[in-house]
């Protein structure tokens, strides 16, 4: 089905176990389906004042990021909750002593942290510290700051692809990435200003340029242009440093000081999407095009009862006022 975008939303989400989050401007849902049919959960979302310093440029991007990292896993703990009791695991004998001994609430914040913690953790871990690493051991081979983080960026490149096709050939993956697809779908649908019915969303493209996935590409690929005039600077302010290149307390400086700036690259990439996102030329589809084509591995055709699962994501968080969604 041929269709034209007539306009484009800020509303977006997640795929979950056996359903979606979906967040609009004034609420979030949770559409999970379970044995019985749907099960649907909205709450409303805590819009910050346009004063606030949360949405000031730069600095709402990574405010953004550590929020979405938070409602995701939110989201997934209640999605486990949810689905089919057949299909739960009984609860770890240390998970029932956290419970006990925390309580409810403080457990389910605790074990948030500690999952917002370990997944941000994991993240640094495998696309940025483990290329910075074995990119850092060719410095004595190359001289050029541009060059060193080029090899350093493509490192990253390849770790990220082979850990998003690895995941995808995962069994249990397939489902999620078919909610995916259905969140994409009906978005594309809602976009192109066609009735939300499964018939509409089916011919849809379950590719979409807003994704996450695009951003985490545009993230790895500011940070090379970031760290490289970064580096450049530090080396021309203190050029003693150029003295000990190579040793291990050089690689070690440099590790960290890339680690301090990538709050600065999530906010730089996030006003770039944002920008991109609002606009429709060569340039804007050159930048989101290398997203969209991940995203052959990150989402999957759905079946109608996910994209009936995608519409009523959806549905529930239109906002009141028509248009005020606009990205």
């Amino acid at each position: 089905m041929e269709t034209k975008e007539q306009f484009k939303t800020s509303i977006g989400g997640q795929a979950l176990i056996e359903g979606i989050l979906m967040r609009g401007p004034e609420k979030d849902a949770i559409v999970i389906r379970g044995a019985d049919g749907l099960t649907l959960e909205v709450s409303d979302r805590k819009v910050n004042p346009p004063e606030s310093w949360k949405s000031k440029p730069f600095i709402r991007g990574i405010f953004n990021f550590f929020d979405s990292q938070v409602v995701g896993v939110k989201a997934l703990m209640r999605s486990a909750e949810l689905v089919p009791e057949e299909e739960q695991e009984e609860p770890s004998k240390f998970d029932q002593w956290l419970e006990k001994t925390l309580g409810g609430e403080k457990f389910q914040k605790a074990i948030v942290g500690i999952a917002v913690a370990m997944g941000v953790g994991l993240s640094v871990l495998l696309f940025f510290l483990l290329p910075m690493t074995i990119a850092s051991f060719f410095d004595k081979i190359i001289t050029s700051n541009l060059l060193l983080n080029l090899v350093e960026g493509v490192i990253r490149m390849a770790i990220f692809m082979g850990y998003m096709i690895l995941i995808s050939k995962m069994g249990e993956m397939k489902r999620v990435f078919s909610y995916h697809g259905a969140e994409h779908k009906t978005i594309r649908c809602y976009e192109a200003g066609l009735p939300l019915t499964v018939e509409n969303i089916r011919g849809m493209s379950r590719f979409h340029p807003r994704c996450g996935t695009s951003f985490l590409l545009v993230v790895m690929v500011i940070s090379i242009l970031i760290f490289s005039i970064a580096s450049s600077l530090l080396l021309a302010v203190f050029p003693g440093l150029n003295a000990i290149r190579g040793t291990f307390g050089y690689r070690l400086l440099m590790i960290v000081f890339k680690l301090l700036l990538l709050p600065l690259v999530v906010g730089v990439t996030y006003e770039i999407n944002r920008w991109a996102g609002r606009h429709d030329n060569g340039f804007t589809r050159v930048i989101t095009k290398p997203g969209m084509l991940m995203q052959h591995f990150t989402t999957n055709e759905p079946d109608d009862s996910m994209i009936e699962v995608g519409i009523a994501a959806v549905k529930a968080v239109l906002p009141e006022k028509e248009g005020s969604d606009r990205w």
